[in-house]
């Protein structure tokens, strides 16, 4: 029987999954969290994830999954030689999007999660501020949920804290939940490989420092 108390976190090492981390620490007694390579240029993520979850004390699992960024062409995230997208094209999906990447992650960490028997899974995507990418959505989500109980024959839980909040608002929980400085300078969420503020210019870390900058001016108004 899965314990309800109990919670596995889809950890990239990025800002999302950091602040979803710290929120899953607030909600569930125990919690566990999930790491994949999958081929990503990016790989420091994972290694800041481990350092994430050992601060954090959380156990982490770290997965390789190579064969997502195999089975896939014209992916620059996976690709080197192709020149990554800064803007989501007007005629479809930016080269930055992962086919199938959401749906891979969620599935192996259901797995994952019914022999720990947590009930809970927790990940970082958002509908309200993303790249456009149809894994974020909240009705991908929804019905996922749908199939893996039906699959495994189990009643997991998906919760996805950012579904509904923009970047700015990402930034506000995690100061909330005491981790503003650690998700600033000690997670990477640039495709290029920088920690903390990365590149500034690739999609990633456009949308993060656009998010930074619109609640750090919020919060002096405030003050």
């Amino acid at each position: 029987m899965l314990d309800k108390d109990k919670a596995l976190v889809v950890l990239s090492g990025g800002q999302d999954s950091t602040t979803c981390l710290f929120w899953a620490k607030r909600q569930f007694k125990e919690v566990y969290a999930i790491s994949f390579l999958y081929g990503q240029k990016h790989q420091l993520e994972v290694e800041l994830a481990r350092k994430i979850a050992a601060k954090a004390g959380v156990p982490i699992t770290v997965r390789e999954v190579n064969f997502i960024g195999e089975i896939s062409s014209g992916c620059s995230l996976t690709d080197s030689s192709i020149v990554m997208d800064q803007e989501k094209p007007a005629d479809g999906l930016p080269n930055t999007f992962v086919p199938g990447r959401n749906l891979f992650f969620l599935s192996i960490a259901a797995v994952h999660a019914r022999e720990l028997g947590a009930k809970n899974l927790i990940t970082g995507v958002s509908q309200a501020d993303y790249s456009g990418y149809p894994d974020c959505h909240d009705a991908f989500i929804r019905s996922l949920n749908v199939t893996l109980n039906l699959a495994m024959d189990e009643q997991f839980i998906i919760h996805t804290p950012l579904m509904w909040l923009n970047k700015a608002e990402t930034w506000r929980l995690a100061d909330e939940l005491g981790v503003f400085d650690l998700v600033r300078h000690e997670t990477l969420t640039c495709y290029n490989s920088i920690p903390g503020d990365g590149c500034g210019h690739c999609p990633a870390c456009t949308l993060r420092r656009r998010g930074l900058e619109e609640y750090l001016a919020s919060k002096k108004q405030q003050l």
